[in-house]
């Protein structure tokens, strides 16, 4: 496999559509009318933008073509909650939903969290126990009890039981009120974060702002849906050499500010 290259069988990467925003209105419009040949478009004209997400992971997993069928999960619920009147670009929206169940998946499947044997029959043992007196008296025994009886200490028993839980995925959506998605992560502090650090996002985000539209658009397609130099030639009517030129002005600017 190459290098920053995601194969995935069966699909023929120049071979995907790629659609403009002003493509993707329209056929979120239609879509909202009930028109699932729509939908089925927009799918379509999304698939590199999963496949630039998926980038990130070509080392780190080995079968690409069940984490690209993951990523489009992702892309499906993406599109099925998009709403145009938010007046945010797609990708914007779509990028963290992908990412979520792609990084689920791969913490599911990859688990580095290991339980001794040892460790899950003290756990079942107590919970055989203790069901059986439930059965009997209709009531559970203390930790206490149960560690007498299976001549173990309480901390065991605890640990024991707390090792069949299920790890919750940092990227765990906890909330939603039908706009932006709050995440486990959102609510966890970041001790290593500093005043600097949000100074800096501030200032790139102040950089961005004081490019042009145009610019805006031909980096975010570029860096963030991963399109190519000539896709967005295309797509703006320009040439391959204008959008170098508009790109290299555009980051020489970033630069330029964020000094």
């Amino acid at each position: 496999m190459a290098k920053y290259k995601v194969e995935i069988s069966g699909i023929n990467t120049n071979d995907i559509v790629v659609l403009s925003q002003e493509e993707m209105n329209e056929l979120f419009k239609k879509m909202h009318t009930g028109d699932q040949f729509a939908r089925d478009l927009l799918v379509e004209g999304n698939l590199k933008l999963v496949l630039s997400i998926l980038k990130k992971f070509v080392n780190r997993f080995d079968n690409m073509d069940d984490l690209f069928q993951i990523g489009c999960i992702g892309l499906l619920k993406a599109i099925d909650n998009f709403d145009l009147s938010h007046e945010v670009k797609f990708s914007t929206y779509a990028v963290p939903m992908i990412l979520g169940e792609v990084k689920r998946y791969v913490r599911d499947n990859t688990s580095s969290i290991r339980v001794s044997r040892s460790l899950k029959d003290l756990a079942y043992k107590t919970m055989k126990l203790n069901e059986e007196h439930h059965q009997k008296t209709g009531s559970e025994l203390t930790t206490e009890e149960l560690a007498e009886k299976l001549n173990v200490t309480s901390y065991e028993i605890v640990n024991a039981l707390e090792s069949l839980r299920e790890p919750i995925s940092m990227f765990e959506p906890i909330y939603n009120d039908g706009g932006d998605t709050i995440y486990l992560y959102d609510q966890i502090e970041d001790k290593s974060s500093s005043s600097n650090e949000l100074s800096t996002k501030l200032a790139v985000t102040a950089a961005i702002n004081e490019l042009n539209e145009r610019e805006q658009y031909i980096l975010d397609e570029r860096f963030i849906i991963g399109k190519t130099q000539m896709e967005i030639a295309k797509e703006l009517n320009i040439s391959q050499a204008q959008v170098s030129r508009l790109e290299k002005g555009a980051i020489k600017q970033l630069k330029k500010v964020l000094k």
